[in-house]
């Protein structure tokens, strides 16, 4: 092992289960000491039984009050990485305005309120890396039936060049990962949902060029890279971890 995150203060979102849980995990492995966060208090307390040196802290990031909170806790931060997501199903005649809308605020609201809250431990110290979850479904491509969640995706590769060229002279860098389909709990809900579940996963692993789903940790290796300083000269990046769904 490299611990190639050695000592850095790290922030992740969502780390109750899926991407946010295996990057939680993989930063703790190199070397990082891990805050997690996550809505769901049972799965943090699983996470904490299983590494009792990650912390824990229940928080919705969907709550500035409670992020602002949060924040007065903490000294320093070395990493943000926002992994808080939502897929909604459908076109635009089938998203209403309250789906539009908790779209927005789960998977770009949240992130805004996040970076706004840490932008300023990063500049008193004069750097940091944020990481931001995208998706391949976004500004790189469309796809059937992500009307919601596609718009909101591209607004966060959007946010991460803005960030990324508003704070560059501060030595802070901000990068996103667009992953293709990953096996995870979000998605085998979303699998079990659908009409015929043994058709909708044959569905999703057929649209894949390498005939496979994603794995959380694929997406965590990618993390570590643009959290560490290995990826010192990288900032304003968007990098599909995709499978090649998206050539």
């Amino acid at each position: 092992m490299n611990r190639r995150l050695e000592g850095k203060k790290i922030i992740v979102t969502a780390a109750g289960q899926g991407i946010g849980k295996a990057t939680a995990i993989a930063f703790h492995n190199e070397g990082a000491h891990v805050i997690a966060t996550d809505l769901n208090d049972k799965t943090l307390a699983e996470l904490n039984k299983e590494f009792p040196n990650i912390k824990v802290r229940t928080l919705d990031s969907t709550d500035n009050n409670a992020i602002l909170e949060f924040v007065k806790t903490l000294d320093k931060v070395d990493v943000l990485f926002n992994a808080v997501g939502f897929v909604h199903h459908g076109t635009i005649l089938e998203c209403e305005e309250k789906d539009w809308d908790f779209s927005f605020n789960v998977n770009i609201k949240a992130m805004y309120f996040m970076c706004k809250a840490i932008l300023p431990l990063m500049i008193k110290q004069n750097s940091g890396s944020i990481v931001n979850i995208s998706s391949c479904a976004s500004s790189l491509k469309g796809f059937p039936n992500r009307f919601a969640y596609g718009t909101s995706k591209g607004a966060v590769i959007a946010l991460t060049k803005s960030i990324a060229a508003d704070f560059v002279k501060q030595n802070i860098r901000c990068n996103s990962i667009a992953p293709g389909t990953v096996f995870s709990p979000s998605w085998q809900d979303r699998v079990n949902q659908s009409p015929d579940p043994v058709q909708a996963k044959k569905d999703f692993i057929a649209r894949q060029p390498m005939g496979r789903l994603g794995t959380a940790e694929e997406i965590a290796s990618m993390a570590i890279y643009l959290a560490s300083d290995e990826s010192t000269f990288t900032t304003g990046t968007t990098i599909s971890v995709d499978g090649g769904i998206s050539i």
